[in-house]
């Protein structure tokens, strides 16, 4: 495994991220629990694994630029597996978006200032989207967390030249 590539490296990271999710959900019964940052701490690690396999393999000059590329060439592939993970899960298992559209019912029946109407149509139209929103929400959180620690990893590896 001496020259492996970033995006096969992301490519381990996201295999790694994924079966960490499963064994927690079977574990757990659900993804809401302290476990759940084991898997981002498996992110993390594999994006710095990525940048410090570079630091010591590559003969190019080591600009901020040139990590940023292979830390990007990591996050990517892994923010890909994710999302595409999170979107078949969630196909696959209809009973989470049930489970939402019964706990915002009785959240918009507490408050009592929507009619019965009006509390059928937001259900409706949460569970219509459902699917998009948290694929949505796990694009933008695996982006966001892989540039940033992409950037600052990147910002400090370069600064250090040797």
């Amino acid at each position: 495994m001496k020259n492996v590539s970033a995006t096969y490296k992301g490519v381990i990271t996201g295999a790694l991220m994924i079966l960490m999710s499963m064994c927690i959900f079977f574990l757990k019964g659900n993804f809401e629990n302290q476990l759940q940052y084991v898997t981002y701490f498996i992110y993390i690690a594999g994006i710095v694994w990525t940048l410090i396999a570079y630091k010591r393999s590559s003969d190019e000059e080591r600009t901020f630029k040139n990590y940023f590329g292979q830390g990007f060439k990591c996050f990517i592939v892994v923010t890909f597996m994710m999302v595409a993970f999170t979107w078949i899960f969630l196909k696959m298992n209809p009973g989470f978006r049930d489970d939402m559209a019964k706990n915002y019912r009785a959240e918009l029946m507490k408050t009592g200032n929507k009619t019965p109407q009006e509390i059928d149509t937001m259900v409706a139209s949460a569970k219509e989207y459902f699917i998009t929103m948290l694929t949505s929400m796990a694009i933008f959180g695996y982006l966001l967390i892989g540039a940033l620690v992409t950037l600052i990893a990147s910002a400090f590896l370069s600064q250090n030249k040797k």
